[in-house]
């Protein structure tokens, strides 16, 4: 279980009126790693019933979840509220804004069915999609992605790593900075990234990507880096995990997982959202040579097309 430190420092830092109440779908997505078994279970339930949450008292909410009001308080501040009466207001409105922004979409549940046509399945991987990017367009933190964006930018090397889904994440970003002349390496395997990133300093920077942000290799990958001097930046779903201990800037993003392809459907596509805000950027901020490395590699590529056949 993630170290709750991290989460406790938020809601300190934190009080009820401090919550944007836009985000607090993503907030409870966030938490949910570092929460208890019971703490768990309330936030899955309200995920799963904001609406009905919102005319619940914290005695028949801890009913409802089998646990206790103690449970229900502990989980509240741990999202981030110091009341449950304002977690409940905010989820409700929450609640109404989605269904308002979907109301001409397909219903979702969040999951795929046994007995869901295709069409079916198409609008419900859109659905979870398009709603991960408004998320996370909606928590990511500008002020980070600044930080982020100055680091890169100044770095004479990036390291980029992940693994799994995040893996194409990283490879993503790293073919888009070396396409405006950056100096980006990504490493297939744990230990090739270990071993590179022992050779990092000042004036380098890692990127470790995952959607957990538990996984060890990545933890790993930024520890060492951080050990030597490189400044770290972590991209994932849960800022207070320990991929975010060992990040000097976390980019959080709000991936929503379903139970087929956990952790690779809308969580993939909030990741990717993010590196494209990471590398543009990065390109704005050196603009004209941007630009010019852009437009050559374009050229360099298309000038060795296959003709097509006439």
């Amino acid at each position: 279980m993630y170290q709750k430190s991290g989460l406790l420092r938020m809601a300190a830092m934190s009080d009820a009126r401090s919550v944007d109440p836009r985000t607090v779908m993503v907030r409870i997505r966030a938490a949910m790693p570092g929460l208890r078994p019971s703490e768990r279970r309330i936030a899955a339930f309200l995920l799963a019933q904001p609406q009905e949450v919102a005319n619940l008292s914290v005695a028949e909410l801890a009913e409802k979840v089998g646990t206790s009001t103690t449970s229900v308080l502990r989980c509240t501040q741990q999202i981030g509220y110091s009341r449950f009466r304002d977690l409940r207001v905010d989820l409700a409105r929450a609640a109404t804004r989605e269904d308002l922004a979907t109301a001409d979409r397909f219903t979702v549940s969040g999951d795929i069915d046994r007995d869901d046509s295709l069409a079916d399945i198409v609008a419900k991987v859109a659905m979870t999609e398009t709603l991960s990017i408004a998320d996370t367009a909606a928590a990511l933190d500008t002020g980070a992605l600044a930080r982020a964006v100055a680091a890169v930018g100044a770095a004479h090397r990036v390291d980029t790593f992940g693994v799994g889904a995040s893996a194409i994440v990283s490879v993503d970003l790293q073919h888009k900075l070396a396409r405006i002349g950056r100096m980006a390496v990504n490493w297939p395997d744990p230990h090739s990234a270990w071993t590179s990133a022992a050779t990092l300093g000042a004036g380098c920077v890692a990127v470790g990507v995952s959607y957990s942000g538990g996984t060890a290799d990545s933890v790993e990958f930024l520890r060492i880096a951080r050990s030597v001097g490189a400044v770290t930046v972590g991209i994932t779903n849960h800022a207070a995990s320990p991929l975010g201990e060992q990040s000097d800037v976390v980019l959080t993003t709000a991936g929503r997982e379903t139970q087929f392809r956990s952790g690779a459907l809308g969580s993939r596509i909030a990741q990717l959202m993010v590196v494209d805000c990471l590398f543009i950027g990065v390109a704005t901020a050196s603009f004209d040579a941007s630009m010019h490395a852009l437009r050559a590699t374009y050229d360099v590529t298309h000038s060795r097309s296959v003709p097509p056949k006439t």
